[in-house]
């Protein structure tokens, strides 16, 4: 497997269905699901996991693709960043599409998958405020055939957990018809790691903005109550634009929302005031958000 990590997997099974990387994992319950295999090989290297065996999931092509279903898009957890980034996915989802193509350099693209980017919930994923801004939900592949649906948002928090031998198999994504636009900043130029990251989505059938702000926090953030006062000034039925001046106070709104002061003390005295990096924090986030929704109601 790697040359930093001799002897670490004492079998490799490669199942060609769902079903049967759930029997495989029931059957070795210590076993690793891996597809693109960036966080799994990066915590091997590093001497984080040792796992006893690996089950690998290339060869399900069930999972490679997506269909529709009822108004949604039901997506592959095994679609790679690279595929979702193609102009046909584009036309689909297209937040999700922007999101696949900052995911990091062409290696990473091309070998890292949506159920991956779900599973390691790593503050960073790129598809992970889009996801949230859609409230996608996933379906979970479990032992004898059994299929259950959760919310995405619920499973980032720790209100839902895969339970032994379940997988992602799919995500399922309404098809708004609507615009969305994802952007993040990096710090540095070029696709790289998200200091922050912010989804913003339009739902006109119900008059609404739907807002994620990644990176910042353990799992995406939503700040309804931003959402629900620029939903209020949108004309849904006109031309919804709206004035710099609001734009810039939905962006202010939700960096103050999702990175809020610092409570006092228990004692009662005054609360610091805002570090340098918060207030450089805050203001990238309002800076997300407005041009987000800018580009979204143009």
């Amino acid at each position: 497997m790697t040359t930093h990590a001799p002897q670490t997997a004492q079998f490799v099974t490669l199942p060609a269905s769902l079903d049967e990387a759930v029997a495989a994992l029931t059957a070795m319950p210590a076993a690793v699901p891996v597809a693109g295999g960036t966080d799994l090989m990066a915590a091997v290297n590093k001497g984080q996991l040792r796992p006893a065996g690996l089950v690998g999931l290339g060869r399900i092509s069930e999972l490679r693709g997506w269909h529709y279903q009822d108004g949604h898009a039901l997506l592959g957890a095994g679609l790679t960043h690279a595929r979702m980034g193609r102009p046909d996915f584009a036309a689909l989802i297209p937040a999700l599409a922007a999101s696949a193509r900052a995911a990091g350099p062409p290696q990473i693209r091309n070998a890292g998958t949506l159920g991956g980017n779900i599973a390691s919930a790593a503050p960073t994923g790129d598809a992970l405020p889009v996801l949230a801004a859609l409230e996608a939900d996933l379906v979970v592949a479990g032992p004898d055939g059994a299929r259950r649906e959760i919310p995405v948002s619920y499973l980032l928090a720790g209100r839902e957990m895969l339970g032994p031998a379940e997988l992602i198999g799919f995500v399922r994504v309404p098809l708004l018809h609507a615009p969305q636009v994802f952007l993040k900043a990096t710090g540095r130029t070029g696709p790289g790691r998200a200091t922050a990251s912010v989804a913003v989505v339009l739902d006109p059938a119900r008059r609404g903005v739907r807002c994620a702000v990644g990176a910042i926090a353990p799992m995406p953030l939503r700040p309804l109550e931003a959402e629900r006062w620029i939903a209020s000034l949108i004309d849904w039925d006109g031309a919804r634009g709206l004035a710099q001046e609001a734009l810039a106070a939905f962006g202010e709104y939700v960096a103050a929302a999702c990175i809020p002061d610092q409570a006092p003390p228990a004692d009662g005295g005054e609360a610091p005031p805002p570090s340098a990096a918060i207030l450089h924090l805050r203001r990238t986030v309002a800076a997300l958000a407005r041009r987000a929704l800018g580009r979204a109601l143009s």
